[in-house]
């Protein structure tokens, strides 16, 4: 059975809707900003402060590669995963690709004091937030389907998912639903 991996932009709700999903189909939750953390021993602000954001980028591709060879996973990504072809080919092979969306406004209001994301340092947060989007927005078009998550909690996020991936043949475990 295929995976499915999240693509989206920080804030958007990658791990908290992706542990949602995990739960309700009874399948594995990967975060690959966590996988890297674990093997470089430090947090990913750390890694782009003293390694730069190339290496952290080496990291993801090698931990996309890996995490893309198992089964029944729910793989939450790094908002920049899409910068790489490859990784999204990787992820491709073995998953339903769904991207979350959010509204800029809304992404600051989850983000924007988070000081250990490196992306958003700077005199004006939220205008960095529209430019990257704005940037990264055709690259976020290779999902298979889009989920905005700006006006809707966690349950209802899941249970939109969970209906659009019934079309794509993936059941629910019903012996685990999602709790909140």
């Amino acid at each position: 059975m295929k995976n499915i991996s999240l693509l989206g932009f920080m804030g958007t709700g990658k791990t908290t809707i992706g542990l949602g999903l995990a739960c309700a189909l009874g399948w594995d939750f990967v975060d690959t900003d966590s996988l890297i953390e674990q093997k470089m021993g430090m947090s990913i602000a750390n890694i782009f402060k003293e390694f730069g954001e190339k290496r952290f980028r080496l990291e993801e591709k090698e931990v996309i590669a890996e995490a893309a060879r198992k089964v029944k996973q729910v793989i939450s990504t790094g908002g920049g995963v899409v910068l790489d072809k490859e990784n999204i080919d990787c992820l491709r092979k073995n998953s339903v690709l769904i991207c979350l969306e959010a509204s800029p406004d809304v992404i600051y209001e989850r983000v924007g004091g988070d000081n250990s994301r490196p992306l958003l340092r700077g005199p004006n947060p939220l205008e960095h937030i529209r430019d990257l989007l704005k940037a990264r927005e055709p690259y976020y078009r290779c999902a298979d389907f889009y989920v905005d998550t700006s006006n809707i909690n966690i349950q209802e996020a899941v249970e939109k998912i969970l209906t659009e991936l019934g079309k794509w043949g993936i059941k629910i475990n019903s012996s685990e639903p999602y709790h909140k």
